[in-house]
């Protein structure tokens, strides 16, 4: 790499990284959160769905603002977004206040990864290109180890409230550098963005959320709840209309012609689901079901990621010779098993009989997953719609999170005690089943001039 290349590439982890540590934060926070704010439940599920919906919706403007306006522009607005956001959350007073910031701070969000991943497309050619998105991929995994991590340091010997003033770092050391950087942003002529798909998506899926998450204080017979949650649907559905006839959409359609690309978004879509609610579901009930402190609980699925780092690179390499079939249906089917390993976790709690060896195999299973699944959808578009198609994957990974969180009472029966965390294992295994499944019916493996062919730009894990 040419040093500019160099500094493309810091830039672009840096600019990821802040999106996914914050990820990993706050599930760690959530009991803290909950105990210092109030709301309870409540309080923790829109703690992570207002960042899930506006980061869902926006990322799919953030993809098309990227390829039609530049990567650097996009970026940079995400950055400072982001870092104004961050201090809004940490400095927040009440659940309502607490919950806004977070909705501002998705959407700040929604501007990173994409333009990230997009900006190293547009500076490097293959094979180099290959070989950065592989650094990107390694260097912002690490944000799945330090979150943990660091959040639950942080709350047992500080505040909540730092592990969000955190973030500001990384955003800075991004800025300077984006300062240093001669690349210069092309810009399409005559772009368009669909501002208006963007509001009837965001709110769509706000009122559809809203509805999911009020529901059991409420009931579905309150109009509080069935009257959003029916708006919520039609603005979704006129979203989706609408995308068939503006000229520039910002969900283009015809990406779904595409076999591979349609099979795997829709796997993707069971398997994120899985893992957001498995990560939430297990930070919460280590801390407040077994009584382990906020970094232990952080530690408890390190595992996992360790194993998903270490195996990552060897994976992705017997994908190209095998093709990604194999592994997008066997890892989700051995996640599946995983997730039933924690049905071990009973009253007498004991971390290394009952979670240890559900985090080891669900470790090896997303190692499978991760490096097939994304060469595999983003291997299915053309290089030059590199942001929108980025875009696209990464927005139904965060809707996908968001859904069950919303739903979380219906998924454990209204308590999460330890009834309900064997409900969501049960319920984390079903939902890896039906996207193995998926990627078996649906996924069909490259030719081998297809093969040689490396995919454009993956989303971030």
């Amino acid at each position: 790499m040419t040093p500019q290349q160099r500094l493309v590439l810091l830039i672009a982890i840096l600019g990821s990284f802040v999106a996914f540590l914050d990820g990993t934060i706050v599930n760690v926070a959530l009991p803290a959160i909950a105990r210092d704010l109030g709301g309870g439940l409540s309080t923790q599920q829109w703690t992570v769905d207002a960042y899930l919906v506006t980061l869902g919706a926006l990322i799919l403007v953030a993809g098309a603002v990227s390829d039609a306006f530049g990567r650097i522009l996009v970026l940079r607005i995400g950055l400072i977004g982001f870092g104004i956001a961050s201090v809004a959350v940490a400095l927040s007073p009440s659940p309502e206040l607490l919950v806004a910031a977070r909705a501002v701070q998705g959407a700040a969000g929604a501007f990173l990864v994409p333009s990230s991943l997009a900006l190293i497309t547009a500076t490097m050619h293959e094979p180099l290109r290959s070989r950065a998105i592989g650094i990107w991929t390694a260097s912002t995994t690490a944000a799945m180890i330090v979150g943990p991590l660091v959040g639950g340091l942080i709350v047992d010997n500080s505040s909540w409230r730092w592990a969000f003033g955190i973030n500001l770092l990384p955003i800075v050391v991004a800025l300077w550098l984006l300062t240093r950087l001669t690349h210069r942003d092309e810009r399409r002529a005559g772009a368009h963005v669909d501002v208006l798909g963007a509001i009837m998506c965001t709110l769509g899926l706000g009122a559809a959320v809203f509805a999911l998450i009020e529901q059991p204080n409420l009931g579905w017979g309150s109009p509080a709840i069935w009257m959003p949650g029916l708006a919520g649907l039609v603005l979704l559905a006129g979203f989706v209309w609408r995308q068939r006839h503006v000229p520039d959409p910002i969900l283009p359609l015809d990406l779904f012609r595409s076999r591979n690309f349609s099979a795997g978004n829709l796997s993707t879509l069971f398997i994120y689901a899985a893992l957001s609610l498995n990560g939430f579901v297990l930070a919460i009930y280590l801390q407040q079901g077994a009584g382990l402190s906020a970094t232990l609980a952080g530690l408890a699925s390190l595992p996992t990621t360790l194993l998903m780092i270490a195996l990552s690179a060897r994976i992705g390499a017997l994908v190209g010779r095998w093709g990604p079939r194999l592994f997008m249906t066997a890892g989700p089917l051995i996640m599946a098993g995983g997730a039933l390993l924690l049905l071990l976790v009973a009253d007498d709690f004991d971390y290394w009989w009952q979670v240890l060896p559900g985090m080891i195999v669900f470790g090896l299973g997303l190692a499978l997953t991760v490096s097939p699944l994304t060469s595999t959808i983003l291997g299915a578009t053309d290089p030059h719609r590199s942001g929108i198609a980025s875009a696209v994957n990464n927005a139904v990974a965060r809707v996908a999170g968001l859904l069950p969180i919303a739903a979380l009472a219906v998924i454990t029966g209204g308590t999460l005690d330890l009834a309900g965390f064997h409900r969501a294992a049960i319920t984390t295994a079903a939902l890896l089943v039906v996207g193995g499944l998926v990627a078996l019916g649906g996924i069909r493996n490259p030719t081998s001039a297809g093969r040689a062919q490396p995919a454009a730009d993956p989303p971030g894990p």
